[in-house]
Parts: C-alpha cells; structure tokens; sequence
C-alpha cells in the first residue's frame, strides 16, 4: 500500500504530457463539435431544400399554366388544376377571367362547387352568374350563402356597363359619432368578415349617406379619445351608381385612387369599386375599340373561343359595306373613263394618290378617337380640332405633294417615262396630293364628332370606314384636277 504521498506522486505527470493531453482533448472535442455541427446544418439544410425544390416544381407548373391555359382542352386543363397545391388553385382561380373561372365550376364536381363559387368576392360572383347561361343562373345562386346571394342580386339588377354592376358592397365603415378607439375595434371585426379594402374608411350617417372618408393610417395615428367626425375629410370623390364605367376610369386617372366610393342619387353610400376592377373595364373597353378601329364588330369574347360562324358575323357586316362604298371608287373612275383612255399615265397614279388621302384620314381618325377616349377632347372641341387639322393636312400635303413632282421629274430626267408634258403632269400629282390628304385629315378627324353626336361610337369612325370615304372623293378631286391643269396638253 503506497503513501498518500506516493498517490500524489504517482498520479503526476510532467507538465509538457499534461499540456499535450489537454490539447488532444481540447482539440477532439472541437472536432467532434465540428462534426456534430455540420451534420445538423446538413439537416437543416437538407429539410428547406426539399420544401424549395416543391414550391419550385408549384411555381413552375403554375408559371406553365398560364403560359398553356388557352391552348388546353378542358380536360387538361382540369388535370393540371387539381394537380396544383390547394394555395396555389386559389390563387389560380381567382387570377382568371371570369369565362375560365365558369368553365372550372361547370366541370367541378356538384360538392366542390359550392366551395369554389363562395371563394369569390360579390361582385365577382356576379360577374360570373352574369357570364352563366340564364337556365343555370339560380342554380349557381343557390350555391351561395344567403348574405352573398342577397348581394350578387342586388349587383345583376345594374347593366353590365354601369359603375354600379362593378362595385362590390363590402367596404370599411363607420359612424361620424364614434371615438377613434371605437372606430378602429369596429374596422378590425370588419376586415375579420372579408371587407373588400380597409385602405380607406367611409363614414356613413343613421341614413347611410356618405358624409366623409379617411384613410386606416389617419385613423391609426389619431388620439383614441377623438371623435371620427373630427379627423374625417368632407371633400371626397364618388361616382354615382348609374354612371358609365368609361367616367369611372377617367375619375381614377385624374385622382390616383385606390378605392372610389359608389353613391345613389340621395347620396346613400352602395359600394366601392377598387382600382383592380377598373383596369379590367379599361383593358375591356381598349380592345373593343381597337377591334371596332379595325373594321369590325367587338369580338366579345377571347379570339380562340369564337366559333367561325361568330368569327365571320362579326366581320362580314362590316366588310360587306366597305365592299359596297369601294364600288363608288369604280364609278368614280368610270365618269372619267375618255381622260384615262387619253392619258394613261394618270392611272398609275391612282393607288399613289388616293391610299394617301386614306392613310392621312386614317391617321386623324385614330389620334381623336382615342383623345375622346381619355377624356382630352369634347364635343364642343370640333372646331379647334378642325383648325389643327387644316394646318396639319396642308403642311403633309405639301410634303407629300413635293415628293410627287420630285418622283415625276426624276422618273422622266433618267429613264424619259412621262414626255414632254411632264412638268404639267408633276403639277397635277402635286396639287392633288395637297388636296387629298387635307381632305382626308380633316374628313377622319370629324367624322368622330359626327358619330358622337348623332350617339354612336366614335369608333366606329374605323380607319377602313374612313379609308373609304377618302377613296371615293379622292378620285374625284384627282381627276377633276387633271382635266383642269392638262386640258390642252395630255387632255
């Protein structure tokens, strides 16, 4: 048995081992921890890649969806719907066009219908019943809850190009007598039931007339004792119930709103209408005149879904009259039938001279349509723009008409096309470009005011209607200019 100091002794180790041991250990441990350490970073890592990897597979199928959905049948369409993560189908649906939104519920069995068609807003939900066939319209109502139903009614009963057909009537309110405290528990239960926006807040008196508005951040910083009546603003932008949807755009331009506030005649507040809703009807009413603008009717409906019978109705009618005032032109031509036969030359000239005048007229046409369209010119306009136009048409008449007698004069300086009564031809190419395109500018710019007038559409001022008239008249003018300045010459 060893003394106690012999234990001491025993159990010593030179310093230098000590020191040595103590970093072996200090070291493997940190290389244990090391290890440890990536193990669980590789985990960690190993889990978020694989919930990237799967939202990028959603993303891509949704992103390739979009890009697809018109070019699918309904059938693939519906497989690659339901395939997409329940997030991600609602996000779907309510990114499509009302058409397609109908098309999904009619091929969605009964018991999920109900789920889908109660995921949309009111007025959503009204558009959609409204795109429905009439046989089908109560069963579509049936399918949502009594409160909706009562409101998508309410909304049907408006034509379809009213501000009231687009408002939806949910929106933040609140009473002008309640403190700021009040008011704010007040919009949260609101936003809680599916309010449409709670940008601004709308107060309404015991009549539910509109007496004020204020956006959530002035409710927020507001003092909680205050009242709503002494924060709210008086003066505010509405837009009646009846108006047209193209005033409704012009309003959202002209005051970079979120949200317009819809109101009766009494001034009873009935809805809003929200800013996406309106690009919608701009977007919708920009293809209806671009179409019109083209010469024909509005398609109505996406291109690929018209079947040829639609397709050909909507475009014949207007054809056909084109067709019918292009006849004029032969007639034209026909009156002067001895000139032409005298000197032929005057004919290749015609198409140079004439699609001139139409594309000046087409020209004028569209820029004043589209200025009516946004609100830049009235019917009260006519006459300045008819001023303009006379010193437009005339400074491009004379250009054009410039280079009319430069392509005479060189045609006959190098190749000797035209003969000795070339300078008297080149006036007559000349003077008549001058005249036709100021006759077209200002026949296309006032015909929309015309067609405004007598309560069309100032699109149907098309370029080809336009074209037309130009044609006509044009030949007319060249002709009687001809007869005029080579009576005596080539006449």
């Amino acid at each position: 048995m060893r003394r106690p100091t012999e234990q001491v002794k025993a159990c010593k180790r030179p310093r230098t081992t000590r020191l040595r041991l103590s970093q072996e250990r200090f070291q493997g441990g940190i290389n244990e921890q090391t290890e440890r350490s990536k193990v669980e970073q590789h985990w960690r890592f190993l889990q978020p890649a694989a919930q990237r990897e799967s939202k990028m597979t959603t993303s891509l199928a949704y992103e390739n969806m979009h890009e697809t959905w018109t070019e699918l049948s309904i059938q693939e369409r519906m497989e690659q719907f339901t395939a997409l993560p329940l997030s991600a189908r609602q996000e779907f649906y309510r990114e499509l066009s009302t058409r397609n939104q109908l098309e999904i519920i009619g091929a969605l069995p009964e018991g999920e219908q109900m789920v889908w068609l109660r995921l949309l807003d009111p007025d959503d939900a009204a558009d959609l019943i409204q795109e429905a066939p009439e046989d089908e319209r109560d069963m579509l109502l049936a399918l949502i809850d009594e409160h909706t139903a009562n409101d998508v009614r309410a909304l049907l009963k408006y034509a379809e190009d009213v501000v009231g057909g687009l408002m939806s009537p949910r929106f933040a309110r609140v009473r002008p007598n309640m403190s700021v405290s009040e008011a704010l528990t007040y919009v949260r239960k609101q936003a809680l039931e599916q309010t449409e926006t709670v940008y601004a807040i709308y107060v309404l008196d015991a009549d539910q007339r509109l007496v004020g508005v204020m956006s959530l951040r002035k409710l927020f910083s507001s003092e909680p004792q205050q009242r709503v009546r002494d924060i709210m603003r008086s003066s505010f932008v509405a837009a009646p119930e009846e108006a047209d949807q193209e005033e409704l755009s012009r309003l959202f331009a002209e005051h970079d709103l979120i949200a317009i506030p819809v109101i009766d005649a009494d001034g009873r507040m009935k809805g809003i209408v929200t800013i996406d809703d309106i690009v919608d009807v701009v977007e919708e009413e920009a293809t209806e005149d671009i179409q019109k603008l083209g010469g024909s009717e509005a398609l109505g409906a996406p291109y690929l879904d018209l079947s040829l019978t639609s397709m050909v109705g909507k475009r014949v009618g207007w054809l056909t009259i084109l067709f019918l005032g292009e006849m004029f032109t032969t007639n034209a031509m026909g009156c002067f039938e001895n000139e032409i036969a005298k000197a032929v030359v005057l004919a290749l000239f015609v198409p140079l001279i004439v699609s001139s005048g139409g594309n000046a007229g087409s020209q004028a046409s569209t820029l004043v349509i589209r200025a009516m369209a946004v609100g830049e010119l009235r019917l009260r306009d006519w006459w300045k723009v008819m001023r303009r136009e006379l010193a437009t048409g005339l400074a491009m008449g004379c250009i054009l008409g410039l280079i009319g007698v430069a392509r005479v004069e060189l045609g006959e300086y190098f190749f000797h096309s035209f003969g000795p009564y070339h300078w008297p031809l080149a006036l007559t190419i000349g003077l008549s470009l001058v005249g036709i395109v100021l006759w077209g500018a200002v026949v296309g710019s006032l015909l929309p005011f015309v067609l405004r007038r007598v309560g069309f559409d100032p699109a149907s001022a098309s370029t080809p209607f336009v074209a037309t008239i130009v044609d006509v008249t044009g030949m007319l003018l060249y002709f009687n200019t001809a007869s005029i300045i080579l009576k005596g010459t080539l006449l």
